[in-house]
Protein backbone atom coordinates (compact mmCIF):
# COMPACT_ATOMS: atom_id res chain seq x y z
CA UNK A 1 0.00 0.00 0.00
CA UNK A 2 1.41 3.41 -0.91
CA UNK A 3 1.97 6.03 1.77
CA UNK A 4 -0.87 8.14 0.31
CA UNK A 5 -3.47 5.38 0.42
CA UNK A 6 -5.61 4.37 3.35
CA UNK A 7 -8.24 1.79 4.09
CA UNK A 8 -11.63 3.34 3.47
CA UNK A 9 -13.71 0.73 5.30
CA UNK A 10 -12.30 1.59 8.73
CA UNK A 11 -12.56 4.86 10.62
CA UNK A 12 -9.75 6.62 12.50
CA UNK A 13 -10.26 4.35 15.53
CA UNK A 14 -10.21 1.16 13.43
CA UNK A 15 -13.96 0.47 13.48
CA UNK A 16 -15.57 -0.96 10.33
CA UNK A 17 -17.70 1.47 8.38
CA UNK A 18 -19.58 1.61 5.09
CA UNK A 19 -17.97 4.20 2.84
CA UNK A 20 -20.09 7.28 2.10
CA UNK A 21 -20.15 7.56 -1.70
CA UNK A 22 -22.80 10.30 -1.75
CA UNK A 23 -20.42 13.02 -2.87
CA UNK A 24 -18.73 10.95 -5.61
CA UNK A 25 -19.56 11.63 -9.24
CA UNK A 26 -21.66 9.04 -11.05
CA UNK A 27 -19.54 7.55 -13.83
CA UNK A 28 -19.75 4.45 -15.98
CA UNK A 29 -17.95 1.66 -14.15
CA UNK A 30 -17.10 -1.76 -15.54
CA UNK A 31 -15.24 -4.67 -13.97
CA UNK A 32 -14.21 -8.03 -15.41
CA UNK A 33 -13.14 -10.98 -13.26
CA UNK A 34 -12.23 -14.59 -13.96
CA UNK A 35 -11.89 -17.98 -12.34
CA UNK A 36 -11.17 -21.51 -13.50
CA UNK A 37 -12.55 -24.85 -12.44
CA UNK A 38 -10.47 -27.91 -13.33
CA UNK A 39 -11.85 -31.43 -13.44
CA UNK A 40 -11.27 -34.89 -14.82
CA UNK A 41 -11.68 -35.18 -18.62
CA UNK A 42 -14.72 -37.44 -18.23
CA UNK A 43 -16.37 -34.85 -15.97
CA UNK A 44 -15.83 -32.12 -18.54
CA UNK A 45 -17.25 -34.43 -21.21
CA UNK A 46 -20.35 -34.94 -19.05
CA UNK A 47 -20.76 -31.19 -18.57
CA UNK A 48 -20.40 -30.55 -22.29
CA UNK A 49 -22.83 -33.34 -23.21
CA UNK A 50 -25.62 -31.59 -21.29
CA UNK A 51 -26.53 -34.90 -19.66
CA UNK A 52 -25.53 -34.26 -16.03
CA UNK A 53 -28.21 -35.48 -13.63
CA UNK A 54 -28.81 -31.98 -12.27
CA UNK A 55 -29.35 -30.49 -15.76
CA UNK A 56 -27.55 -28.06 -18.05
CA UNK A 57 -24.49 -27.23 -15.95
CA UNK A 58 -23.27 -24.31 -18.03
CA UNK A 59 -26.68 -22.63 -18.28
CA UNK A 60 -27.29 -22.94 -14.54
CA UNK A 61 -23.77 -21.68 -13.72
CA UNK A 62 -24.31 -18.64 -15.95
CA UNK A 63 -27.61 -17.78 -14.24
CA UNK A 64 -26.11 -18.39 -10.78
CA UNK A 65 -23.24 -16.01 -11.55
CA UNK A 66 -25.61 -13.28 -12.71
CA UNK A 67 -27.81 -13.74 -9.64
CA UNK A 68 -24.77 -13.65 -7.36
CA UNK A 69 -23.57 -10.35 -8.80
CA UNK A 70 -26.98 -8.85 -8.01
CA UNK A 71 -26.78 -10.10 -4.39
CA UNK A 72 -23.16 -9.19 -3.65
CA UNK A 73 -24.18 -6.58 -1.09
CA UNK A 74 -25.98 -9.32 0.86
CA UNK A 75 -22.87 -11.54 0.91
CA UNK A 76 -19.91 -9.17 1.38
CA UNK A 77 -20.03 -6.91 4.43
CA UNK A 78 -19.94 -3.16 3.72
CA UNK A 79 -20.67 -3.49 -0.02
CA UNK A 80 -23.27 -1.07 -1.34
CA UNK A 81 -26.44 -2.37 -3.00
CA UNK A 82 -26.02 -1.41 -6.65
CA UNK A 83 -28.31 -0.85 -9.61
CA UNK A 84 -26.34 -2.96 -12.09
CA UNK A 85 -27.13 -2.22 -15.72
CA UNK A 86 -25.42 -5.32 -17.12
CA UNK A 87 -23.93 -8.55 -15.87
CA UNK A 88 -22.57 -11.24 -18.16
CA UNK A 89 -20.99 -14.59 -17.39
CA UNK A 90 -19.10 -16.43 -20.10
CA UNK A 91 -17.97 -20.05 -19.74
CA UNK A 92 -15.15 -21.29 -21.93
CA UNK A 93 -14.45 -25.04 -21.77
CA UNK A 94 -10.88 -26.14 -22.53
CA UNK A 95 -10.57 -29.84 -23.30
CA UNK A 96 -6.76 -29.65 -23.39
CA UNK A 97 -6.58 -28.63 -19.72
CA UNK A 98 -9.88 -30.27 -18.75
CA UNK A 99 -11.19 -27.02 -17.29
CA UNK A 100 -13.75 -24.29 -17.70
CA UNK A 101 -12.70 -20.65 -17.60
CA UNK A 102 -15.39 -18.36 -16.21
CA UNK A 103 -15.29 -14.67 -17.13
CA UNK A 104 -17.77 -12.31 -15.48
CA UNK A 105 -18.46 -8.67 -16.28
CA UNK A 106 -20.47 -6.19 -14.21
CA UNK A 107 -21.43 -2.69 -15.32
CA UNK A 108 -23.30 0.35 -14.02
CA UNK A 109 -23.35 4.10 -14.01
CA UNK A 110 -22.96 5.07 -10.38
CA UNK A 111 -20.87 6.29 -7.51
CA UNK A 112 -18.99 3.12 -6.59
CA UNK A 113 -17.19 0.34 -8.44
CA UNK A 114 -18.37 -3.11 -9.43
CA UNK A 115 -15.24 -5.19 -8.82
CA UNK A 116 -16.82 -7.20 -6.02
CA UNK A 117 -19.86 -7.97 -8.16
CA UNK A 118 -17.71 -9.32 -11.00
CA UNK A 119 -15.56 -11.35 -8.58
CA UNK A 120 -18.65 -12.74 -6.84
CA UNK A 121 -20.23 -13.71 -10.17
CA UNK A 122 -17.10 -15.60 -11.28
CA UNK A 123 -16.76 -17.34 -7.91
CA UNK A 124 -20.38 -18.45 -7.69
CA UNK A 125 -20.43 -19.68 -11.29
CA UNK A 126 -17.42 -21.90 -10.48
CA UNK A 127 -19.05 -23.09 -7.26
CA UNK A 128 -22.24 -23.93 -9.14
CA UNK A 129 -20.35 -26.06 -11.64
CA UNK A 130 -18.73 -27.87 -8.72
CA UNK A 131 -22.09 -28.42 -7.04
CA UNK A 132 -23.78 -29.75 -10.14
CA UNK A 133 -21.18 -32.45 -10.90
CA UNK A 134 -19.59 -33.15 -7.52
CA UNK A 135 -21.32 -36.54 -7.42
CA UNK A 136 -18.99 -37.72 -10.20
CA UNK A 137 -15.86 -35.69 -9.36
CA UNK A 138 -15.20 -34.37 -5.85
CA UNK A 139 -11.58 -33.64 -6.80
CA UNK A 140 -12.37 -30.57 -8.92
CA UNK A 141 -10.37 -27.46 -8.08
CA UNK A 142 -11.33 -23.83 -8.34
CA UNK A 143 -8.46 -21.42 -8.90
CA UNK A 144 -7.39 -18.11 -10.32
CA UNK A 145 -10.26 -16.00 -9.04
CA UNK A 146 -9.03 -12.50 -9.82
CA UNK A 147 -9.91 -9.10 -11.16
CA UNK A 148 -8.84 -8.76 -14.79
CA UNK A 149 -9.81 -5.16 -15.36
CA UNK A 150 -11.84 -2.28 -14.10
CA UNK A 151 -12.66 1.15 -15.46
CA UNK A 152 -14.34 4.27 -14.17
CA UNK A 153 -14.20 6.17 -10.95
CA UNK A 154 -11.60 8.36 -9.32
CA UNK A 155 -8.96 5.61 -9.09
CA UNK A 156 -8.98 5.16 -12.87
CA UNK A 157 -8.44 2.04 -14.92
CA UNK A 158 -6.80 -1.21 -13.89
CA UNK A 159 -5.61 -4.09 -16.08
CA UNK A 160 -4.11 -7.25 -14.58
CA UNK A 161 -0.78 -8.51 -15.83
CA UNK A 162 -1.47 -10.97 -18.63
CA UNK A 163 0.90 -13.63 -17.28
CA UNK A 164 -0.29 -13.51 -13.66
CA UNK A 165 -3.09 -15.65 -12.28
Amino acid sequence: MSSGSKLTHVDASGKAQMVDVGEKAATERVAVAEGTISMRPETLALVLSGEAKKGDVLAVARIAGIMAAKKTHELIPLCHPLMLTKVSVDLEPDTASSSIRVTAMAKLTGQTGVEMEALTAASVACLTIYDMVKAVDRGMTISGIRLLEKSGGKSGDYHADKGAS
